[in-house]
């Protein structure tokens, strides 16, 4: 009879994987750490906050809640994030009270509650009706379309890039047709082939653009990982920006990932090349990447992210709200090199469907 429904509770277990997906669980720092150190460790609680889609407060039945844990709380619905308050050691209770919306009692040492914690978690888990997708929004089953990947010396050796990834198995969802090619390769693609879209590297754009019928919808990776995170509407605002910049104009460039440096890395060398040549402005530059992102954002005249694939969409929103609340103009690559090479609109058509 045990084993039975210790079988049951790993197929239910199984069942939420499979609904839910991989889970990353960050332990954070105390956030009642006091010193100097103490205080950084809070700060990063804090940073950590702004990438979760769901915070859960550990604490006891021996302890009444004190004030960080309602600054805590605070914060948790002030950035919308769903949280749980788990209860732990209820095992020193007689009589545990019930659960409720938010409070799960358990026990770490008895096992109480446990499978309520896990399951409550995936109730505060967002629904995916209204569910945005990078590709699949735009086309129905059996629709081509044309993936140009370049494959030059700042592509990963024996990979593609997440965007390119996330595309073809969304596409692959709808029942589409993901066609993957090299620019070079793309005028012999196009007459093998009729796209009913095709999606690019920015970093070719200009060259694609030439090549692809005006009757064919052409748009970037980076503009739908725009629109995939929330701050298309924002990228496209900010981009204009660029109209206005002066001498002495500071951008600064951020990247989510910590890659390698090319000698003809996209941020650091092409981009900033594009925008003085557009410009003809003397404008100066700084730059970010990882988690490394700047709170302060007064001293700029535009903030241009990357397309932010390996950041969560909090963590982007987070972003775009900063520069929002500081009158900051907030764009990405894909759509800077779309405006600068005058294929903004275009890019934008499938997006109007």
């Amino acid at each position: 009879m045990i084993q039975k429904e210790q079988q049951q509770i790993q197929l239910k277990n199984q069942w939420n994987y499979c609904l839910f997906g991989p889970v990353t669980i960050i332990d954070t720092p105390g956030f009642d750490d006091v010193g100097e150190l103490g205080e950084k460790r809070v700060a990063q609680t804090k940073k950590i906050l702004r990438s979760c889609d769901v915070a859960i407060l550990v604490t006891t039945v021996e302890r009444e809640f004190e004030e960080k844990e309602n600054e805590l709380i605070e914060i948790f619905k002030e950035r919308e994030i769903p949280y749980l308050i788990v209860k732990n050691k209820s095992d020193l209770l007689k009589d545990v009270p019930k659960n409720n919306e938010n409070i799960v009692y358990s026990s770490s040492l008895t096992g109480f509650g446990i499978e309520e914690v896990k399951n409550t978690i995936g109730t505060l888990v967002k629904d995916d009706e209204n569910e945005i997708h990078l590709v699949s929004d735009f086309i129905d089953s059996g629709d081509v379309v044309v993936l140009v990947t370049p494959i030059d010396g700042s592509a990963p050796k024996g990979r593609l890039i997440l965007p390119q990834q996330l595309a073809i198995r969304d596409i692959l969802d709808k029942h589409g047709i993901a066609v993957v090619t090299q620019t070079s390769e793309l005028e012999k693609t196009l007459k093998k082939v009729t796209p009913k879209l095709v999606v690019t590297d920015s970093q070719v754009f200009n060259k694609v653009k030439e090549i692809v019928p005006k009757e064919i919808y052409l748009t970037s990776f980076s503009i739908l990982m725009a629109r995939f995170k929330g701050f298309l509407d924002t990228a496209v605002k900010g981009v204009r920006v660029l109209d206005k910049l002066k001498d002495g104009s500071k951008v600064l460039i951020a990247e989510g990932c910590t890659h390698h440096r090319q000698c003809e890395d996209i941020g650091t060398v092409k981009l900033p090349k594009w925008i003085k040549d557009y410009t003809k402005k003397n404008i100066e530059f700084e730059w970010t990447s990882g988690t490394g992102f700047p709170d302060n954002l007064t001293k700029y005249d535009l903030v241009i992210h990357c397309g932010g694939c390996m950041l969560s969409e909090n963590e982007v929103k987070y972003r775009m709200e900063t520069a929002v609340k500081q009158c900051v103009p907030f764009t990405n690559y894909g759509t800077t090199i779309a405006y600068i090479q005058g294929i903004l609109d275009r890019s934008l058509k499938i997006l109007e469907k």
